[in-house]
C-alpha cells in the first residue's frame, strides 16, 4: 500500500449502551481510493463520521501524514484537507452549478461590511475545473435543479476536488444512479485519483469496489476485521469477509 495518508488506530465509540466501534484501525493510502464495506450496522457510518469531524472518538487517534489530528467539527476537518461527498449531496437546487461550488467559500473584494462577490472569477474558475474533471454539464450558470441524478452527482465530486487537500470521503457515491450515470461517475473518480488525490469511498457495492479501490477494508460488528489489496481478493471473497463466512485476515 502507499504511504498512508491518514491512520485510524483503536478508535471506540459508545452511544448509551450500544458499542458503534470496538477499537477499529486501519490506514488510507496517499494517491489512491481506498473503500471500505460491511453489513449495515457494521461501524461503517460511524467510522468515516469520526475521520471527517462529525464525531468525536471515545478513544484511538487519528493520523495525517503522521500527525495525530483533533477534530471537534466538520469544519476542522475541512481545515485539515478532508472534503466529504454525502449520499444527499448537499446542493442547493436553486442555486447554479458555479453557486454550489462556491457555496459558504465566496470569494469577495473589498473591507468589512462593503465586500461584494467576486461573480466572473468565480464563473470562470469553476468552468476551468469542471473542464479540466471532464465533468459532463452544460454550463457553469445551469441551476443544478436542471441536472440529472449522475450530473449532480458529480458536481458534488467537483466541489470536494476544488477543496480538499488531502483526502475526499465518498458515502455511496452511486447508490441512487443508473448504469450509464455511475460508469460517467467512477471514470470521474478514477480522474481525481489520476490527478493526484486521496479517495475513500464507503459503498454496499462490492462490483464497484473490484472496479475503483486498490485497498479494502472490511467491518463488521463495529471492528475492522480485513484489510487487503483489492487485486488480491474475487468479488466472492469481499462477500465472504462480509458475511463472516471467510474468517479475519
Amino acid at each position: 500500500m502507499s504511504a498512508a495518508k491518514v491512520e485510524v488506530r483503536e478508535i471506540r465509540k459508545t452511544f448509551g449502551n450500544v458499542d458503534a466501534l470496538r477499537g477499529a484501525s486501519l490506514a488510507i493510502g496517499q494517491g489512491e481510493i481506498t473503500a471500505i464495506v460491511g453489513d449495515n450496522g457494521a461501524g461503517k457510518s460511524t467510522l468515516v463520521k469520526c475521520i471527517t469531524g462529525l464525531n468525536r472518538p471515545d478513544s484511538g487517534e487519528i493520523l495525517i501524514d503522521g500527525s495525530p489530528v483533533h477534530f471537534n467539527s466538520p469544519k476542522d476537518a475541512r481545515n485539515f484537507g478532508i472534503e466529504t461527498v454525502y449520499q444527499d449531496l448537499a446542493l442547493c437546487d436553486q442555486l447554479s452549478v458555479w453557486q454550489n461550488l462556491y457555496l459558504d467559500r465566496e470569494l469577495t473584494r473589498g473591507f468589512g461590511p462593503m465586500q461584494l462577490l467576486r461573480r466572473k472569477q468565480m464563473r470562470t474558475e469553476a468552468h476551468r475545473l469542471v473542464s479540466d474533471l471532464a465533468v459532463n454539464v452544460p454550463h457553469v450558470t445551469q441551476p443544478v435543479k436542471r441536472l440529472s441524478g449522475g450530473q449532480r452527482q458529480a458536481v458534488a465530486i467537483a466541489r470536494g476536488v476544488m477543496w480538499a487537500r488531502g483526502m475526499i470521503v465518498l458515502d455511496e457515491p452511486t447508490a441512487a444512479l443508473g448504469l450509464r450515470e455511475t460508469a460517467q461517475v467512477e471514470a470521474l473518480i478514477k480522474r481525481v485519483v489520476a490527478a493526484g488525490q486521496t479517495v475513500l469511498i464507503v459503498t454496499h457495492n462490492f462490483e464497484q469496489v473490484k472496479r475503483l479501490s486498490s485497498q479494502v477494508w472490511v467491518m463488521r460488528a463495529g471492528s475492522v476485521v480485513a484489510g487487503v489489496r483489492t487485486a488480491d481478493v474475487t468479488g466472492e471473497e469481499i462477500v465472504g469477509l462480509v458475511t463472516g463466512a471467510i474468517g479475519a485476515v
